[in-house]
């Protein structure tokens, strides 16, 4: 017999409590691995353990043979913040990204099982939030999915389908210069300055629009310049992450606009995706990256959805929330992508 609305609401409220009541944060994942484990034990889940390193344990629940692959990550990012339920609303680290999805889609998974649906699928990954080291190392379980017709990848999306995601850049910008003593600034060569001209210079530089990923923007995450506050600085550092458009041309723009004394270091380059449109789903573009450009090589013919509950404007932050409402949508999301992939 099928869950009323009640039952389901009642069991999506323990399970998300459950998940976010220990602090998993990148390279802790394990902390919560106990507790994954038997929620999907529960739910008669065949479960696969795949070390990652120290731990950290990337987790692939089976029911049947899946054609249909739900996935999402175990690390949130820090501080923990205890979960708590406040009239209707999850309020906490892990509401949204990613404990929450956790929840959605198992709750789907519950769902079509209660229905006699199988060739489902569920995969946790550690690392998301830093290194993505879980999704790569998920690759090695595609033995176990060769029946694959979609992964449905949960991000904080508002319940749109993404319509893909922007590449990502890290960028080192450096100027060199000549120390001196601070009371004679003429016996040196202050590194400082032409650094930021060089970023104001490409602060002033338009950024392409794409109409299905949205505009290409970077930001200033660190800057460095100087040892003492008495002292001329001799080198200047400056690092930017750029979400990149296809056919970026970025790296080469910070190439041209550099000073004589300045060089740049390209220290990652991840290119943009495009995601498909599934009939019956409405689809936005993202702000943001997510393991799904990896993860989607286990399906044989790389078809993704990038999908879930909750706004990425609250991940990451002290008010990451998720009410129970969305909760709830994201569990019917999820049961109707699952429907659509399994022909019904």
């Amino acid at each position: 017999m099928n869950a009323t609305p009640a039952d389901l609401r009642s069991w999506l409220t323990d399970s998300l409590l459950r998940l976010c009541a220990r602090e998993t944060t990148s390279g802790r994942e394990d902390a919560g691995l106990s507790d994954l484990r038997g929620l999907l034990r529960e739910l008669g889940a065949t479960v696969v353990e795949q070390p990652v390193a120290e731990g950290r344990t990337n987790v692939l629940a089976l029911w049947g043979r899946p054609k249909v692959l739900f996935s999402t990550h175990l690390d949130t990012v820090p501080p923990h913040l205890p979960l708590r339920l406040e009239d209707g609303t999850f309020r906490g680290r892990g509401a949204c990204d990613a404990k929450g999805q956790i929840a959605a889609q198992l709750g789907a998974v519950k769902t079509l099982l209660a229905e006699g649906r199988g060739g489902l699928a569920w995969l946790g990954v550690v690392g998301e939030e830093t290194d993505s080291a879980g999704a790569t190392a998920a690759l090695a379980l595609a033995d176990r999915l060769q029946e694959l017709r979609v992964l449905v990848n949960g991000e904080p999306t508002d319940l749109k389908l993404a319509t893909g995601q922007r590449g990502a850049q890290h960028l080192r910008l450096h100027c060199a210069g000549q120390a001196a003593h601070s009371g004679s600034p003429e016996l040196g060569h202050d590194a400082t300055w032409p650094l930021l001209d060089w970023l104001q210079r490409l602060r002033d530089q338009p950024r392409p629009v794409d109409p299905a990923l949205g505009p290409e923007v970077w930001n200033l995450g660190l800057l460095h310049a100087g040892e003492a506050l008495n002292s001329i600085p001799a080198s200047a550092e400056a690092q930017l992450m750029v979400r990149t458009l296809p056919g970026s041309t970025f790296a080469e723009e910070s190439r041209h606009l550099a000073p004589p004394e300045g060089t740049v270091a390209l220290t990652l380059d991840e290119p943009p995706d495009r995601y498909p449109e599934i009939p019956g789903f409405e689809r936005a573009p993202m702000p943001f990256g997510s393991d799904a450009p990896t993860l989607r090589a286990l399906v044989p013919d790389r078809t993704v959805v990038l999908a879930g509950p909750g706004s990425i404007r609250v991940a990451h932050t002290l008010e990451e929330r998720l009410t129970l409402a969305e909760l709830e949508a994201g569990v019917a999301l999820n049961r109707r992508l699952a429907l659509h992939f399994l022909g019904d």
